[in-house]
């Protein structure tokens, strides 16, 4: 398992317990992440800014995942499924060196292993949906090799 990944599934952790206890950012990121990655700054930078930008995106995220999820209202979606979605929602808009690939990718493997077995299939249509979207309405800005399409196996690097 790739270093990021961790990363993501510790984000994944803050944002749930966030959700839950209604604590301040800033205390989920001194408890959660921090004294996690104090050590790694890279890692420090990218999970607190993933954390921060995924709080950030909640309002915009939630409206994008709403229009693609058939006969379902979000508020009714498994927490865990609805958190990585907007996380993965906040990596796209928010990280452009990040390719949509890996991303939709990372969100797929997260959400199997936090989440239900069906939520994988379930978090992958409903992203590819929402990056369709994202695509038509010119709203993916990614930048270096976000810009080149990468085969699934190239992907794996992140």
């Amino acid at each position: 398992m790739s270093k990021r990944r961790q990363v993501r599934e510790r984000v994944l952790q803050a944002l749930y317990a966030q959700e839950v206890s209604q604590d301040t950012a800033d205390h989920v990121l001194a408890t959660l992440i921090r004294p996690v990655y104090k050590d790694e700054p890279a890692y420090l930078q990218f999970a607190e800014r993933l954390f921060l930008r995924s709080l950030e995106a909640r309002e915009a995220a939630e409206e994008m995942i709403a229009r693609h999820i058939q006969n379902w209202e979000i508020s009714r979606l498994a927490l865990t499924d609805r958190l990585v979605l907007r996380m993965a929602v906040a990596e796209l808009m928010y990280f452009e060196d990040i390719p949509p690939k890996v991303t939709l990718n990372e969100a797929l493997e997260v959400a199997k292993a936090f989440s239900t077995e069906k939520s994988g299939a379930f978090v992958n249509g409903v992203l590819d949906a929402i990056l369709t979207e994202m695509r038509e309405r010119d709203q993916l800005k990614k930048t270096g090799r976000g810009l080149v399409e990468m085969s699934t196996s190239a992907s794996s690097t992140d």
